[in-house]
């Protein structure tokens, strides 16, 4: 199995030790970009069969190249890693169709089972935080809210608040309309007594619902 990819990162650091390692589990880098705009370049010419994307580079992000390389190449898997494991992060690239996420701690041996799974179209692995998160994402009951009478879709629309996501990517994930999405977000303000959506996204991160 020889998988081709295009990198980026923006610390040379980074994808320096990245292409070494590769180089040993018959991984041919086929390039590297220091920020989204030269990944989204790098893969319309190269057409490796992955491509690896930090999070966070200057000019253009990990989260705004993944959303034009899945505009324009859907059938290349896109992995997202990053040195931190940021819910609100994680919930995005889940949303913009990333195949998965990886930590910059993350061992060898998940790196290739990652990358192997992606190339294969295999699903992600149990181990995965893009599923753990997609998972939560469609969680509708909590025994930790239901003492204000919160309904199943009111639960799952204050996850999504706790996870940092906006009315409109409340209403893609859940595939509702953003009208619908702001009337359960004034219920859940009104049922918890909440001020703001950021008060109450913080009442979900100290219940445990995220």
């Amino acid at each position: 199995m020889a998988i081709t990819i295009v990198i980026a990162d923006d610390h040379d650091l980074v994808h320096d030790g990245l292409g070494q390692m590769f180089a040993e589990m018959n991984v041919t880098v086929m390039g590297v970009a220091k920020n989204g705009n030269e990944a989204v370049a790098l893969v319309s010419e190269l057409l490796p069969d992955l491509c690896l994307l930090d999070v966070k580079m200057p000019t253009c992000g990990g989260l705004e190249a993944l959303v034009q390389i899945r505009e324009k190449h859907p059938d290349i898997p896109v992995i997202m890693m990053s040195a931190f494991n940021n819910p609100t992060y994680i919930a995005k690239a889940c949303l913009l169709g990333a195949f998965d996420y990886l930590s910059k701690g993350a061992s060898r041996a998940e790196i290739l089972s990652v990358l192997s799974r992606a190339y294969q179209k295999q699903d992600r692995p149990e181990s995965s935080l893009l599923l753990k998160y997609q998972r939560l994402m469609s969680r509708r009951k909590d025994k930790n809210a239901m003492g204000f009478n919160l309904t199943n879709r009111e639960v799952q629309v204050l996850r999504h608040l706790g996870l940092g996501l906006s009315n409109h990517e409340i209403s893609t994930s859940l595939s509702i309309s953003i009208e619908t999405v702001k009337e359960h977000v004034q219920n859940i303000l009104r049922k918890t007594d909440g001020s703001d959506r950021t008060q109450v996204a913080v009442w979900a991160v100290r219940k445990r619902l995220i």
